[in-house]
């Protein structure tokens, strides 16, 4: 039976196309009746459908001649690399893509290096060659002289119009070895898992040895929860249920457990009663973007902690812990892998449970060290010692990769120097330069791929790996608005940038911050000092207007009044900061 399985994923750089060519695998192998077929028919989330691209991974098994091939769809970008290590760690093969018209990227060196470093078959596709703008030659060339491939291994296609996707099915089933069962006890290895209100926790399974039954009773080795199976089956690509899951097969066990922490991606699967081995899991994401999010009304508190403990089921990379903010109340400090995971997790949370919430401003991990010796990391400003406590503070860097044509060079240079970047070597690769650099983490999170596509006419693409910590001169930039510190608008920053972060900061609430019926003031300090001030001019109600004449005395006296009433507004008014405010603090 194994012999006619074939595993596989679609890994290329975002945007070259895996989605549409997935469209065609289930249309050729007739796994969706051409009537109910749609466009990114394997993307399921309406966010991935309207931002067009792929988010989180989804398997689906198909068959074609007499074969079955099970593909595990993965996301594209650089954010969601720990869904396609997991996706591969489940395949044998994996199909190549490169757009026809952009050519190889940052990410597409990234995926391949990580397919190669697993030990899969990758099978070459140039995909997109119906566009008028494609260079099949040239990308040919920069394929075998880049990634060693060969020319005869290198498919021509086209996932758009469907040219030559039968014989990228056909070169799965050649090249592709099929699953190879190891002798002993049963084992499967969880590399996704969901929630089903009458199923409980459902695990995406692939089965390395023996069979799982609709009826077994079985232990997951790492948490040690017991369960019977309520069902196995298939994703085609919607649940299908079947008897029974044999050696080599992907699919779902439907656990019946009701806690999501029971079920851990990377976990093994057995029967009980059986003693064995777990199976290399997967190395533990590690968030490196941390941001509060709070609920705009305090009674959905409850609501938001429920919703966080069903997205980490779904989503591993996500961490969470109880967070309390003078300004906005309780909440939670979230981990995130980078800014766009960060995205997608908040419109989720509205969108999916009917939130409303609030994000502080995104911020990375530091290691600080105490006058006291005390070492410890930090994941949010509140949490940042006084200077005259703070004996060291480090930093999160990345190795990362920019690959530019030749023209836009100097453009893309200056803007990594700007973001403090420590170059390294300048390589040729595939006609374009490839630029290794060194850079702080929290220099490429708020603008650097906006502005890295913008110097670059969209053209550059870059790629990283989180690298060490390294020492950095930081200080708490903190706001004050009338005079009351808001710790959700305070942020970790360079020494060197306060000043002109801090200006730049104030300006900025400035215009977001309506006007009040009392003058407000908004200042960034450091400690005690003040490095930026901007006042909000109060609103003026003419309480002369009503007065048709009058002796001056008594105007004098209705203004000395509302100067007194405004004084005390001043004093006692409370300032409603509009979610827009926080807003600022994305966009430096």
């Amino acid at each position: 039976m194994t012999s006619k399985i074939r595993n596989f994923s679609i890994i290329a750089h975002v945007d070259h196309g895996k989605s549409t060519l997935a469209d065609r695998f289930l249309e050729v192998t007739k796994t969706i009746a051409m009537g109910d077929m749609r466009a990114q028919y394997l993307d399921l989330n309406p966010i991935e459908r309207e931002r067009g691209i792929t988010i989180k991974l989804q398997p689906v098994r198909m068959n074609y001649l007499g074969y079955i091939l099970n593909l595990i769809d993965t996301p594209g970008h650089v954010d969601f690399t720990y869904e396609v290590s997991r996706s591969l760690a489940a395949c044998e093969g994996a199909v190549l893509l490169i757009d026809a018209g952009q050519g190889i990227e940052a990410q597409t060196l990234s995926v391949f290096n990580l397919a190669r470093d697993l030990g899969l078959k990758i099978i070459p596709v140039i995909n997109k060659i119906d566009l008028p703008n494609s260079d099949v030659a040239g990308i040919t060339a920069d394929l075998v002289s880049s990634l060693g491939f060969d020319a005869w291994e290198i498919i021509l296609a086209s996932g758009k119009t469907g040219q030559n996707v039968d014989l990228v099915l056909q070169a799965i089933i050649d090249r592709v070895p099929a699953p190879i069962p190891a002798a002993g006890h049963t084992r499967a290895l969880v590399f996704d898992s969901s929630f089903d209100t009458y199923k409980g926790v459902i695990a995406a399974v692939r089965v390395v040895d023996g069979e799982i039954e609709g009826s077994s009773k079985i232990c997951l080795v790492g948490s040690g929860a017991k369960a019977e199976v309520i069902e196995t089956g298939y994703f085609i690509p919607s649940l299908s249920p079947q008897e029974k899951l044999e050696c080599g097969e992907v699919g779902y066990i439907a656990t019946g457990l009701k806690d999501v922490g029971q079920v851990q991606v990377g976990d093994t699967i057995t029967l009980q009663g059986e003693s064995v081995t777990p199976l290399v899991g997967y190395r533990p994401a590690k968030p490196m973007v941390f941001a509060g999010m709070f609920p705009v009304s305090t009674e959905d508190y409850p609501r938001l902690r429920d919703a966080l403990g069903r997205l980490k089921l779904n989503d591993a990379a996500l961490t969470y812990q109880g967070e309390n903010s003078l300004a906005l109340g309780f909440g939670f400090r979230v981990g995130f892998l980078g800014l766009l995971h960060m995205e997608v997790v908040q419109e989720r949370l509205e969108r999916e449970y009917n939130l409303e919430l609030i994000a502080s401003a995104p911020t990375v991990p530091y290691q600080i060290k105490l006058t006291d010796g005390t070492e410890k990391t930090i994941h949010s400003p509140a949490e940042f010692p006084d200077q005259s406590r703070l004996l060291e503070s480090k930093e999160p860097w990345v190795n990362g990769v920019i690959i530019t044509p030749e023209n836009y060079l100097g453009a893309v240079s200056e803007l990594a120097k700007e973001k403090r970047a420590v170059f390294g070597e300048f390589e040729t690769v595939a006609a374009r330069i490839k630029v290794n650099l060194r850079l702080p983490l929290a220099e490429i999170m708020i603008d650097f791929y906006d502005r890295l596509k913008s110097v670059s006419s969209g053209y550059a693409s870059f790629d990283y790996d989180l690298d060490d910590f390294l020492p950095v001169e930081a200080v708490k930039l903190e706001i004050l608005v009338a005079k009351q510190p808001i710790d959700a608008l305070s942020q970790i920053v360079v020494k060197s940038e306060a000043d002109r972060l801090g200006k730049a900061l104030v300006a900025k609430l400035k215009l977001a911050i309506p006007r009040q019926n009392f003058e407000v003031s908004i200042q960034a300090t450091i400690g005690s000092h003040v490095i930026a001030r901007e006042d909000i001019q109060a609103l003026r109600k003419d309480v002369l207007a009503k007065m048709s004449g009058g002796h001056i005395e008594r105007k004098m006296k209705l203004l000395e009044a509302q100067r007194k009433g405004k004084a005390r507004m001043k004093q006692f008014g409370q300032v409603q900061i509009p979610q827009e405010a926080f807003l600022t603090i994305l966009s430096r």
